[in-house]
């Protein structure tokens, strides 16, 4: 019994049960015996000993498995899979416009944060984009850092105007470790309108066949008007205008969306208010090959504690079972 170990030493504390049990015992005992003595019965109880020792044994047993013994067997190493996913947020000043509700950017976090409720183990990595782009939180598979980090996303991180899409997948797929045979996945979450590059032909160059895209598309059809706001960025003063003093509308490019997952084998899905992108992505990217992100070596034990406890149950029973044998004294006959 060497390699006899306890999963919960700390139930050590229970010894006052057993004892609380003894005390009880010994109280009954000497109760029945004050009976007989004020009754002046004189009798002999034989086996009383013998039902002593086996509740107390059958109490102890039971305290014994509240420490929960193991044997232990050795270890086990478990390999973790899951897929390296980057999510490509648009930060422009158009993914401000409240054509769905609350607005475009919240929107887009909104639905990053329940797909990463739905996820167990996979790797995420948050890569905002505008005018440029950068790697705002690399791949973890910690999701309470990742909702730390997916939470300060707003439209002033990245400066200059315009959207370029491209540079985002330039960054998440040289990101990627590409000696893997498993799938890497790119979501794009995006209202589609781009300015500062042709993204379909720098996701041609990329020419990864394990690069899944997936986008989805933020915003409405008919668009709406980009709002400024003020300094503290709590009240819209004013809606961005061109050069000639007109109000811009912003209207969802799903064209190039759809055509970016085509090009990347994956699929294009329209945000909406019931969230059935969500459902539908997580079934797509499910199916993927997954690579080997972590191995865990286990410990491995076999659980004793159900013998100690039905032993001791039993002991427990057969105590009270015990028949008494009453012999009279010859004062009673």
């Amino acid at each position: 019994m060497k390699d006899l170990e306890f999963k919960y030493p700390l139930n050590v504390i229970y010894i006052i049960i057993p004892i609380a049990c003894l005390i009880i015992l010994i109280l009954s005992i000497r109760k029945k015996e004050k009976i007989m003595n004020a009754l002046k019965i004189d009798i002999k109880v034989r086996f009383k000993l013998a039902s002593l020792i086996l509740a107390v044994l059958g109490v102890t047993l039971m305290f014994f498995s509240l420490l929960g013994p193991q044997i232990f067997k050795g270890f086990v190493e478990i390999n973790r899979e899951g897929l390296d996913i980057y999510f490509l947020i648009d930060t422009s000043k158009s993914m401000l416009v409240k054509d769905i509700e609350p607005d475009r950017i919240s929107r887009a976090k909104k639905i990053i944060e329940r797909i990463i409720d739905n996820l167990n183990g996979d790797r995420v990595g948050f890569i905002p984009f505008s005018s440029d782009a950068y790697i705002q939180m690399p791949l973890t598979d910690d999701y309470q850092v990742a909702q730390m980090f997916l939470d300060v996303i707003d439209t002033d991180m990245i400066g200059g105007g315009g959207t370029n899409i491209g540079a985002g997948l330039n960054l998440a797929a040289n990101s990627f470790d590409r000696t893997s045979s498993a799938d890497r996945v790119i979501i794009i979450l995006s209202d589609g309108e781009e300015h500062e590059s042709n993204s379909i032909e720098v996701l041609r160059k990329i020419n990864d066949r394990n690069l899944k895209v997936f986008s989805i598309g933020i915003g409405t059809l008919n668009g709406g008007l980009i709002p400024v706001y003020d300094s503290e960025g709590k009240q819209i003063i004013e809606y961005k205008k061109d050069d000639n003093g007109n109000f811009i509308t912003s209207k969802l490019q799903r064209d190039t969306l759809e055509r970016l997952a085509a090009e990347g084998n994956g699929a294009y899905y329209q945000s909406t208010v019931a969230g059935d992108e969500i459902n539908a992505l997580l079934k797509d990217i499910s199916s993927l090959k997954k690579n080997t992100l972590k191995t865990q070596r286990i410990s491995k034990y076999n659980e004793l504690y159900q013998y100690f406890l039905g032993l001791g149950i039993l002991l427990f029973l057969a105590s009270y079972l015990l028949p008494e044998r009453v012999q009279r004294g010859k004062g009673n006959e």
